[in-house]
């Protein structure tokens, strides 16, 4: 960032949350250049209270460094509790996350203070294009919006409104593009990217998305999907997983529990013997595949042998990636009127979890020793491999290097001798 007292050409843009709200904050960027001397742009995220609190934290840290700065607000917290934001005298102007995206929002902002419209009445989704990632070789790509399942802990369809897809034709036009500006690595994102194509005629699916993509744009040399409902992991997508190379070897399923019990007072769509025939598939499809897992610790009503399936589900699929979410109730969901645990218990079960996923990390980070692995390097010499693991490499930002790996260093790959 720039000094307080030091006015800026480009926007100041700080994002919180996922990787759609990342993409977002890249179309907000190229849409408020030059639209005020000094712009500053907040876009939250609601997925829980932790995440709220620190971005009203942040607004307010913004406004004292920049006392004279235009401070715009929105993203899914704004959306939910524009209330919450609205009473706050740091901010200059909210913006509902359908209006975020409107040009006409930074280049001739309206003069009221709120502007937000019902999200829940929109129906279609722009394929909004931009020409690269501020400090990324990674490019994330919106393909879906919104979410049409109603799972009892989560607030986000709130924020994001009904599920719409972005054509096909105009996501292969935003990758073309990002190919162009010298991007190796696409990752495909949303808020429910399994559900792509079911609001069109012809109702494309995401796994004959991504074989399009890879055939109608030749020069990219990998792609990602981002997280899927174990459910939704179809005929379509395990083709593409067992035929292209360049559809990268890792896949991250929105788990959530291990007992089947709680996953249905989540209202969840999968059980937990959904999970582990995923999880048997893509591996016998793609060996050199990984798995990576969403798992919420201590939801209302869970008991220590609820949890304890959890645990044992993260070595059971050969979850590696772990990432755990303590409970974090939302108002205005079902779960929060459902009977909680104590803190310290969930707390407890979150530190479990985590420990777990560390050790099953270790070890597949330990058994590269001694392997060839290949890292699309980002910054520092560092960046991840095909598995989505973190390596340190000596080679410039942007490069793709195949090299040896020689240890690990704090969690880190270390490449040694050239190898291919």
């Amino acid at each position: 960032m720039s000094g307080a007292n030091e006015p800026s050409a480009d926007p100041i843009v700080v994002t919180f949350g996922c990787r759609l709200n990342a993409f977002e904050s890249e179309v907000m960027r190229e849409n408020a250049k030059g639209s005020a001397p000094e712009t500053i742009i907040v876009n939250t995220c609601a997925v829980t209270s932790e995440a709220e609190r620190q971005g009203r934290q942040a607004i307010r840290k913004l406004r004292r460094q920049y006392p004279d700065a235009r401070i715009v607000v929105t993203g899914c917290a704004v959306q939910i509790h524009p209330e919450r934001f609205e009473a706050m005298p740091e901010i200059t102007q909210i913006l509902g996350n359908m209006e975020k995206l409107e040009p006409a929002s930074f280049q001739a902002p309206s003069t009221e203070r709120v502007v937000l419209s019902d999200i829940m009445q929109v129906r279609e989704t722009a394929g909004h294009l931009i020409s690269g990632f501020e400090g990324r070789t990674r490019a994330f790509i919106e393909v879906q919006q919104g979410c049409d399942h109603r799972c009892t802990f989560c607030i986000i369809p709130f924020g994001r409104g009904p599920s719409r897809s972005v054509a096909p034709e105009r996501v292969v036009e935003q990758v073309r593009l990002l190919v162009e500006q010298g991007y190796s690595e696409m990752v495909l994102t949303g808020v429910d990217i399994a559900s792509y194509g079911r609001d069109f005629a012809d109702k494309p699916s995401l796994g004959a998305l991504t074989r399009r993509i890879l055939k109608d744009v030749p020069q990219l040399k990998r792609l990602r999907l981002s997280s899927l409902d174990p459910v939704e992991v179809d005929a379509d997508i395990l083709d593409a997983f067992a035929v292209e190379d360049r559809l990268m070897p890792h896949l991250h399923l929105s788990v959530q529990a291990g007992d089947d019990l709680i996953l249905k007072r989540m209202k969840r769509r999968h059980l937990r013997g959904d999970v582990l025939r995923v999880a048997e598939q893509v591996k016998r499809l793609r060996p050199d595949a990984v798995l990576g897992a969403d798992i919420i610790a201590g939801f209302p009503t869970e008991t220590d042998e609820m949890f304890q399936r959890s645990l044992d589900l993260v070595e059971e699929a050969g979850i590696t990636h772990l990432h755990v979410f303590p409970y974090s109730s939302r108002p205005g969901t079902p779960a929060a009127r459902m009977k909680r645990l104590d803190g310290k218990v969930v707390d407890e079960r979150a530190a479990r979890l985590r420990l777990k996923g560390q050790q099953v990390m270790d070890r597949l980070l330990n058994s590269w020793v001694g392997r060839s692995a290949t890292v699309l390097v980002e910054k520092d010499g560092q960046g991840f491999t095909d598995q989505y693991l973190p390596m340190r490499v000596k080679a410039e930002p942007g490069v793709i290097a195949t090299e040896t790996v020689v240890s690990v260093e704090n969690g880190i790959l270390q490449g040694g001798s050239i190898s291919a």
